[in-house]
């Protein structure tokens, strides 16, 4: 990887942490909702993404939080978020600040 996408990588990764769950206060990037992230040589960003339950009360909310937050970085092309539940979220998923932050470390 070439040093500018790692760069709008760390980017992309710093506007997904502005993204939190409406029930946990812990963002998206941290919760382990984000399954996959790529961008490609025209900097375009594709995001795969699940929410902690398909029940979540910003279901449909959520990947239009993600995508505006996405697109307000310079240089970023166009931004595509897919929302899925397979496989489904669970607590293992949780990168070890989101663990501290819920006092669970």
């Amino acid at each position: 990887m070439d040093l500018k996408k790692f760069e709008m990588e760390n980017k992309v990764i710093t506007a997904l942490r502005m993204v939190f769950d409406p029930e946990i206060p812990v963002n998206i990037y941290d919760l382990g909702l984000i399954y996959d992230l790529r961008i490609d040589d025209q900097y375009n960003v594709n995001v795969l993404m699940t929410l902690t339950t398909p029940n979540c009360p910003v279901a449909e909310d959520m990947p239009g939080m993600v995508k505006n937050e996405i697109q307000l970085i310079d240089g970023i092309g166009e931004v595509n978020v897919e929302l899925t539940f397979e496989p489904p979220w669970d607590m293992d998923k949780l990168t070890d600040e989101a663990k501290l932050e819920l006092g669970m470390m």
